[in-house]
Parts: structure tokens; sequence; C-alpha cells
């Protein structure tokens, strides 16, 4: 589906965020004017990976989320709060946060081979496909 043609502070109806994250975000959701998700990890360390990671790029962005953080957990809430609402920043810093916290090089074709089955390494609770 084709999104309007909006200016990166234009804020979206609730129906069009519900659309657009079960399109292009299908582990997101609308909750009291935020979207969100939560990242399921094995410890405090990943969490704190996935920390730093989200940190990094909603820096490298200059839009940046709020975070729940707990021991194996970490909930990234988005909302432009300049524009009071859901905007293109929103869509786009979730969509590249998603991109990179759900990057599983053993799926693709490539020398990188990803994070071994072994819970001794265990990183991330990643999403079934």
């Amino acid at each position: 589906m084709g999104w309007r043609n909006l200016t990166p502070e234009s804020v979206y109806s609730d129906d069009e965020i519900n659309a657009r994250l079960s399109e292009e975000l299908p582990h997101w959701y609308l909750e009291n004017g935020w979207i969100r998700r939560k990242y399921k990890t094995h410890s405090w360390k990943s969490t704190l990976m996935v920390v730093n990671t989200i940190g990094h790029l909603s820096e490298a962005a200059f839009h940046h989320p709020d975070l729940t953080v707990s021991y194996a957990f970490v909930i990234v809430k988005l909302m432009t709060h300049s524009a009071k609402g859901i905007t293109n920043k929103d869509f786009e810093l979730a969509k590249k946060i998603e991109e990179v916290i759900q990057w599983q090089p053993g799926l693709e074709a490539g020398a990188l081979t990803g994070t071994p089955e072994d819970p001794r390494f265990a990183y991330i609770k990643y999403d079934k496909s």
C-alpha cells in the first residue's frame, strides 16, 4: 500500500497507524498514542546490547524513543513529541530498529553464521518467521 506523502511532522490517524503497522511492522502495536515493541532477551547482558543498539540508531537519527528496561526484555515506545503523534519519523526509526535487532546472519547466504544454538551463547529471543 502506498502511504500518503506526508512531511516528517505530519501525524497519522489511529486507523492509518494500525494499517501501516500491520503491513510493515507486525510485531509493533499502537497503545496510548505510542507505537510500541517488546524485545525479549536471554539475560541482562543481552538487554544492555539491545539498549545500546537502539541508543546508537536513535542518536544517529536524532529521534529518541522512550525505553523500559528489565533483566530479560526491552520495551521501545515511539512518538514524535513535537508533532504530538505518530509520524514518518517513528515508522522509519521503528523499521531500522526492527531490521537491526532481528537480524539473523545465519538465515542469509554468506560467511556470517550467527549466534550458535547453544544456550551459553543465547542473546535475543528472535521472532518466529
